[in-house]
């Protein structure tokens, strides 16, 4: 996995969850808590979206064949959109079946002081698995870039799934300790079968959250705004470059983006001319976005009449600025 695979914050994260799985279904066995059986499930489905993102993560990295000839990077997309879909169903769909059964047919608590340790205890954990995935991610985030922000836009899923699903288990222990904590103080289960509804309402939306950005990735995105603009300028730097008369760009994994475009040079310059302008062209793409790996350059001559519409996204760009 690449560095922008976030690998430290996925291991410590399953390192984490699997031991906190097992103690979560400890504590549900002494206590029959449904808000422990729900968080126990969470952590077992988190354990193993980990590995389902080692997994994509070490696919990803295959060479490129003939059935692939752009790689296999955005199989890191498909492993975290699986990771979506089993949060979704395995956590939430769980945790909320779960918490209707405990109101339609309700029971007391029984060692409800060893759920709650284990509720503090898994709470420090994960804080720490937290801190890890944070860490890993402020390299690769923008300065004055919002962590929602960062969530959003980041072309690496791994990182983001990790930071969601910390948060989530985190506000879902806490839901799990005012529930079981009410329960005990009250003697009324119901309580107990609130935070089980709550934690499963948390993973779902968590996982639409992460289904939807991930559907945006497999479906593919262009280049950051920032990327596109130092691609125009290393483009029209060119020798020769008239103008970009047409521009796209699409990621082919987190660390691999393609580029594409039609350059206006002038008529009369002979073609040998124009390949090495090209090739210089493309040198100062790659100086200016090491990730654009795949560049396309098609010279053309420019006729206003046979492109009147808006070019490419560097026009979209030079509008806006």
């Amino acid at each position: 996995m690449s560095a922008t695979g976030g690998g430290k914050a996925i291991l410590a994260a399953f390192l984490a969850n699997l031991g906190i799985a097992v103690a979560k279904f400890v504590a549900w066995f002494f206590s029959g808590s449904a808000s422990m059986l729900a968080e126990g499930i969470h952590s077992v489905a988190d354990s193993g979206n980990q590995l389902l993102l080692m997994l994509g993560g070490r696919r990803a990295r295959r060479e490129a064949d003939h059935e692939h000839p752009f790689g296999y990077g955005r199989e890191r997309y498909v492993y975290a959109f699986v990771v979506a879909i089993i949060l979704f169903s395995v956590g939430g769909l769980f945790s909320l079946f779960e918490g209707i059964g405990k109101i339609t047919d309700p029971h007391e608590l029984n060692n409800v002081w060893l759920a709650v340790l284990v509720l503090v205890i898994a709470i420090v954990l994960e804080s720490f698995s937290l801190r890890t995935a944070v860490r890993e991610s402020r390299p690769h985030k923008q300065k004055d870039e919002s962590w929602f922000a960062f969530i959003r836009h980041a072309k690496a899923p791994e990182l983001p799934v990790v930071l969601l699903e910390d948060v989530a288990a985190l506000t879902g222990l806490v839901f799990a300790l005012l529930g079981v904590g009410l329960a005990w103080l009250t003697g009324n289960p119901l309580f107990d079968a609130i935070g089980t509804l709550m934690i499963g309402t948390l993973l779902i939306l968590v996982a639409i959250t992460l289904g939807v950005e991930t559907k945006s990735l497999l479906v593919g995105e262009g280049a950051k705004p920032a990327d596109l603009r130092r691609i125009v300028d290393a483009v029209e730097a060119g020798p020769d470059v008239e103008r970009v008369i047409h521009l796209r760009t699409l990621y082919l994994g987190p660390d691999e983006l393609l580029v594409a475009a039609k350059l206006a040079f002038r008529a009369d310059r002979p073609l040998s001319t124009v390949a090495a302008d090209i090739d210089v062209v493309e040198r100062s793409i790659r100086a200016a976005v090491p990730i654009a790996r795949v560049i396309y350059l098609e010279p053309d001559v420019y006729r206003p009449a046979a492109d009147p519409a808006p070019p490419t996204e560097a026009f979209i760009l030079k509008s806006e600025d």
